[in-house]
């Protein structure tokens, strides 16, 4: 539905110049922006183009305060953060209207498993004995909860997920298309006689927070003998793999393709960027920052709030850059 430049002011808690009455309807780039549309601009430099541009309303720093005179044409959204307020108009904005509760004629639902009067169910779900449902979560076509997994409230579970037994996820929980969630971790023993290898168990549990969000296709293992915990927050892209017994903690930021590998641990606030390998044992402190292709070897500590780490292994990224450029001037004498 749409919303007033005032709802959306009062939403932000911005300073709103201009119709405060205007609709807003959506939210677009400069360019791509129409009428009831809703852009943003971070620098002031860019200010007289949105200013120039089709959109109803822009979201602008406080330096918009001295083009009072242009909001006779469009209304200004003015905030601390720009971006920061953009994306959460956008949330504002483009809520997805409610599912209708209620369960496919389809889906299998076992007669001991629990579900919230205003949980959605869609078509092929298969929802094991004893698993909770809480109230307001959606549960997309194909998905499959096991036995005993219980999901908190207002969780959406996107098609062909699949949830492994025993599973635990939080409130307002996130599951991308196609994800795995507690399957067996990868551990075993040889047998030095035979060359074979033995599992070792794999019985353990796998907890999630509140507000977590997992990628599509995305896997992760649930403890052997412990548990596999995604702490508050944390935001896990496609493609990336948590292997049996990590920690990871709140507000972490994983990217695509990254594998972390058992019984690792990966403090609050970590940024971890594409295609990163983490191996066993390891510890990557509060608010270090690992760069694409990073690699950290078994049981290394990478500790550094705000510090970017960068290469094979991983080391601060101006240790690694005086390194290749080291390397460049001996490949010249060479």
């Amino acid at each position: 539905m749409p919303k007033t430049v005032n709802e959306l002011a009062e939403f932000l808690g911005a300073r709103a110049l201009g119709d405060l009455a205007m609709e807003i309807s959506g939210v677009a780039s400069l360019e791509s922006a129409r009428a009831g549309d809703l852009v943003f601009v971070e620098d002031e430099k860019h200010l007289a183009s949105a200013l120039a541009g089709s959109a109803s309303a822009v979201v602008a720093g406080l330096f918009a305060k001295e083009q009072a005179d242009a909001a006779a044409r469009m209304s200004v959204l003015m905030v601390e953060n720009p971006r920061l307020a953009f994306a959460r108009a956008a949330a504002f904005l483009l809520a997805p209207a409610a599912r209708r509760a209620g369960v496919h004629p389809s889906a299998v639902v076992q007669a001991s498993a629990r579900i919230g009067a205003s949980v959605c169910v869609e078509a092929r779900v298969v929802i094991d004995a004893g698993a909770v449902i809480g109230e307001g979560s959606w549960i997309g076509a194909g998905a499959v909860i096991g036995a005993g997994t219980q999901l908190g409230t207002n969780c959406q579970i996107y098609p062909n997920v699949t949830i492994y037994p025993g599973a635990v996820l939080g409130d307002r929980v996130v599951v991308h298309a196609g994800a795995v969630l507690g399957s067996d971790g990868f551990g075993y023993v040889r047998d030095p006689r035979t060359g074979c290898y033995v599992q070792f168990p794999q019985i353990g549990k796998l907890r999630i927070e509140d507000d977590v969000e997992i990628g599509a296709n995305s896997t992760i293992d649930r403890g052997a003998l412990d548990t596999t915990v995604i702490h508050r927050g944390t935001k896990i892209d496609n493609l990336v793999h948590i292997g049996h017994n990590v920690q990871i903690g709140q507000d972490v930021v994983i990217a695509a393709q990254t594998g972390i590998s058992g019984s690792s641990a990966i403090e609050d606030g970590v940024v971890i960027a594409g295609q990163v390998g983490i191996a066993d044992h390891v510890r990557i402190e509060s608010g270090a920052i690992l760069g694409a292709q990073s690699g950290v070897p078994s049981k290394k500590v990478i500790r550094g709030k705000g510090i970017v780490f960068w290469g094979t292994p991983a080391r601060p990224i101006r240790e690694y850059l005086r390194e290749l450029a080291v390397l460049a001037r001996l490949a010249k004498k060479s």
